[in-house]
C-alpha cells in the first residue's frame, strides 16, 4: 500500500498505465482512473491504430523538452488497443507489429497486414481509432461498412496473397455531435476524454436548482442541498447497521451520500438501479469531512440516453 501510494503521488502517469493494463480489477473503473489522473496533471491521449500499442503506454517526452526542469515532467499516457471493446484477442498485437514495419496508409493496408476481421474493423471504427486514416467516427463507420474482408487467413494461403476488398462510395458525412461522441466513447471504451456527461446536462440540472460538487463543498453544516451525479459506488458495510453509502460523480468532483435505513427501504428501487441519481437532502460538514444526508432520491438515468456507466456495488 505504501509503495502504491508513493507511485500514485510521484508518478501518476505510470500509475495510471499500470492500473489500466491490469483491468478488470480493483475498486475503480477505467473512466474514474482516467478522470483522476487528468485532474492530477496527466495528459491522456486517445486510442489510434497509427500510434497506440497493444496496451496502454507512456509516451516519451519530445527531444526538445528541457532536461533542466527541477521536477520531472509527467509523460502523456496513450490509451492502448486493449481498451477497444469487441477487438479480437491478438488483434492489437498484430496491429502494433505491422505498424513497426511501416505506418498504415489506408484501410486496405491495415486489414491485410494486421489480418483483421470485419468485426475488428467495426470495433476500431466505433472506438474512433481509425480517425488518423479516414476521419471522424461517422466517416469511419461508413468506410468500414464498405469493406468486404476476405478471404480468411486459411483461404488466403490457398488462393494466393490477394485479399478482396470492396469499397463504399466516398460520401462526406456530418461529424458526430459531442453527445454522440460521448455515447460512443462509453460504449466502445468505457470512458471519454471529452467533457464529463454531467457537463452536458448542467442546464437541465440548474433548472432543478442542483449545484455542482465543487460549490456544495462550501456549504455550511446543516444546509439543505441538492446533488446529481453518475453513481460510481454503492456500499453497505456490515458494521453500518443498514446504512448505504453512495458516491456520485459530476464534472467537478464527487459527492458522498449517506442513505439511512428508513430512506433506503422507502426508495429501494431508485437506490439500487439509478445510474444517474439526484439526491435532495441536508449537507453535513464536520471536521472537513462532507456528506449529503439523503432525504429524497430521484432516478434521472433516462437523461443519459443509453450511456453505459457501471457502478461498483456492494464489494
Amino acid at each position: 500500500m505504501l509503495t502504491s501510494s508513493w507511485v500514485k503521488c510521484h508518478h501518476p502517469d505510470a500509475f495510471l498505465v499500470a492500473l489500466l493494463n491490469s483491468q478488470p480489477m480493483g475498486f475503480y473503473a477505467p473512466a474514474q482512473l482516467v478522470r483522476d489522473a487528468r485532474a492530477h496533471g496527466v495528459t491522456v491521449l486517445p486510442v489510434d491504430v497509427q500510434t497506440s500499442l497493444a496496451e496502454c503506454s507512456l509516451v516519451p517526452p519530445s527531444e526538445h523538452q528541457s532536461p533542466t526542469a527541477t521536477k520531472p515532467a509527467l509523460w502523456p499516457v496513450r490509451l492502448g488497443l486493449n481498451q477497444v471493446a469487441g477487438l479480437s484477442q491478438g488483434a492489437g498485437l498484430r496491429i502494433t507489429q505491422a505498424r513497426q514495419q511501416q505506418r498504415f496508409t489506408q484501410l486496405d493496408d491495415l486489414v491485410q497486414r494486421a489480418e483483421l476481421s470485419a468485426q475488428d474493423m467495426q470495433a476500431l471504427a466505433a472506438a474512433n481509432a481509425l480517425q488518423g486514416l479516414v476521419g471522424h467516427r461517422h466517416q469511419a463507420a461508413w468506410a468500414v461498412a464498405g469493406l468486404d474482408v476476405r478471404p480468411t487467413a486459411l483461404l488466403a494461403q490457398t488462393l494466393g496473397s490477394e485479399v478482396s476488398v470492396q469499397h463504399a462510395v466516398e460520401v462526406a458525412l456530418e461529424s458526430p455531435t459531442e453527445a454522440q461522441n460521448m455515447l460512443a466513447d462509453y460504449r466502445s471504451l468505457g470512458l471519454t476524454l471529452n467533457r464529463h456527461p454531467l457537463a452536458l446536462l448542467r442546464p437541465e440540472l440548474m433548472r432543478l436548482k442542483v449545484l455542482p460538487a465543487d460549490q456544495l463543498q462550501h456549504f455550511p453544516n446543516g444546509r439543505l442541498a441538492r446533488a446529481s451525479g453518475l453513481v460510481t459506488h454503492r456500499q453497505r458495510p456490515p458494521t453500518a447497521k443498514g446504512v448505504v453509502f453512495v458516491t456520485l460523480e459530476d464534472e467537478t468532483g464527487v459527492i458522498n451520500v449517506i442513505v439511512w435505513p428508513q430512506v433506503a427501504a422507502q426508495q429501494r428501487q431508485v437506490l439500487l438501479s439509478a445510474r444517474l441519481m439526484t439526491v435532495y437532502g441536508r449537507w453535513q460538514c464536520v471536521g472537513g469531512v462532507t456528506h449529503l444526508l439523503a432525504q429524497k432520491l430521484l432516478d434521472h438515468s433516462g437523461w443519459l440516453h443509453g450511456l453505459s456507466n457501471r457502478s461498483r456495488d456492494f464489494h
